[in-house]
């Protein structure tokens, strides 16, 4: 009898979309975006971002009027305490995916921002945010020459209903996010921006957090859970 062949080791939504540059990430960065669905492990931070949401007043009260909840709020500080939570599964669909939560620890009240980045197509990565899910911009990876991942948001669209809106440009905002692993401090640094394009940063945070990978029997736990899942792209 020939031996059985070795399992394959599943991998996750980023490794299959950057390919052969996933190894050019700084060791620690793999190790963060290695967690695939079936792997056994969710993983789980905290930290504290030195800015962290609306950078505009002028502009926080018409973040309420957003059709998107759980994405976008009309609060903003420094030194602002934060977890995450990351869990790699499948969607309904079956398509790999990692749901973030992410929980803000404003002095007012805490706030959430979660989504769910799914490989859509081959080496196509869509971002599904807000409790509802319907918010998707398109996901490009690139990784620098330091090691760093950016990953970039350059089209959105938004579900309403029946109904699929590409955003215009005018309307649109696009998202930048460097990741990066801190050697002489030991902990993984943040920086992201939301620029619209005729208003400028109009949602930030940057900051630095301690990660560490748990088992974990693959089940999204309730509160990681969206209100509805969305299957179109």
């Amino acid at each position: 009898m020939a031996p059985a062949e070795p399992a394959a080791v599943p991998r996750s939504v980023y490794r299959q979309v950057l390919g052969a540059d996933f190894e050019r990430l700084q060791p620690a960065l793999q190790e963060y975006f290695s967690a695939a669905a079936g792997g056994g492990v969710y993983g789980e931070g905290e930290g504290v971002f030195e800015t962290a949401g609306c950078p505009r007043p002028w502009l926080r009260p018409l973040l309420k009027l957003v059709p998107v909840s759980n994405a976008f709020f009309p609060d903003y500080g420094t030194g602002i305490p934060f977890t995450i939570r990351n869990y790699p599964h499948q969607d309904p669909q079956g398509r790999p995916s990692l749901t973030a939560v992410r929980t803000f620890r404003f002095p007012g009240g805490n706030r959430t921002f979660e989504d769910t980045t799914t490989l859509t197509g081959p080496g196509h990565l869509t971002d599904y945010l807000g409790r509802k899910r319907n918010l998707a911009t398109d996901l490009v990876l690139s990784v620098t020459g330091e090691g760093h991942l950016l990953m970039d948001s350059p089209r959105s669209r938004l579900f309403l209903g029946p109904l699929r809106l590409p955003l215009p440009g005018f309307a649109a905002a696009d998202a930048h996010v460097e990741q990066w692993y801190d050697d002489g401090e030991g902990v993984f640094r943040i920086r992201t921006r939301v620029v619209q394009r005729q208003v400028g940063t109009i949602f930030v945070y940057e900051g630095s957090f301690t990660y560490r990978q748990q088992p974990w029997d693959g089940k999204l736990p309730a509160e990681a859970v969206p209100a509805r899942w969305e299957r179109r792209v």
